[in-house]
């Protein structure tokens, strides 16, 4: 028994060492060759720093609107809400939102609205929405920004993310360089 528990304070402090120490100092020094450091990708918009690796709310309807989160987009305390699909509460959240899409893009049915537009991501800190999410709410924003369509067309397609190695995960768009470009687009 002395002899287990021996070995099991040195595999302990060899942990301990490792994971606080090397592992930590390791990760530090990859951060230090990315760009900005680590730190994330950081643009400024009307004086004010933001980073475009964290979702925010963009709710006016001259924007492409954002995912919803969870959180309320805190990033000190991401997270999912928990709520299975068959919960009360959750259903009328996810109803609300499709009932406010609907509302401000009367041309759009019910069966067109993309999941990612109507329901949080697990970290409630997502930044990008589906490419069907942005092309959904075009005709809305040409609308009211009196733009062609086909400008924002065009505007979708450049700020399209293709996946990882052209393999790993969906084409996506980050919706704060979207709506930054859909900005100068005047």
């Amino acid at each position: 028994m002395k002899k287990h528990i021996i070995t099991g304070i040195k595999l302990t402090a060899i942990c301990l060492v490792f994971f606080s120490g090397i592992y930590t100092l390791f990760i530090l020094g990859v951060a230090q060759i990315t760009p900005n450091k680590g730190k994330g990708e950081i643009v400024e918009v009307n004086g004010k720093k933001q980073y475009v690796n964290i979702g925010q709310s963009f709710t006016e309807a001259k924007y492409f609107n954002s995912r919803p989160s969870a959180v309320a987009y805190n990033a000190a305390g991401s997270g999912g809400s928990n709520k299975g699909p068959s919960n009360p509460e959750y259903l009328a959240e996810v109803q609300k939102r499709i009932d406010t899409f609907l509302l401000q893009n009367p041309e759009i049915k019910k069966s067109e609205i993309p999941a990612d537009l109507v329901t949080a991501s697990g970290s409630g800190l997502d930044p990008n929405i589906s490419v069907q999410a942005a092309k959904v709410q075009l005709k809305r924003i040409a609308k009211i920004r009196k733009i062609d369509e086909q400008k924002l067309v065009h505007l979708i397609t450049e700020n399209t993310e293709k996946p990882l190695l052209g393999l790993f995960g969906p084409d996506k768009i980050n919706v704060l360089k979207l709506n930054i470009a859909l900005e100068k687009l005047k």
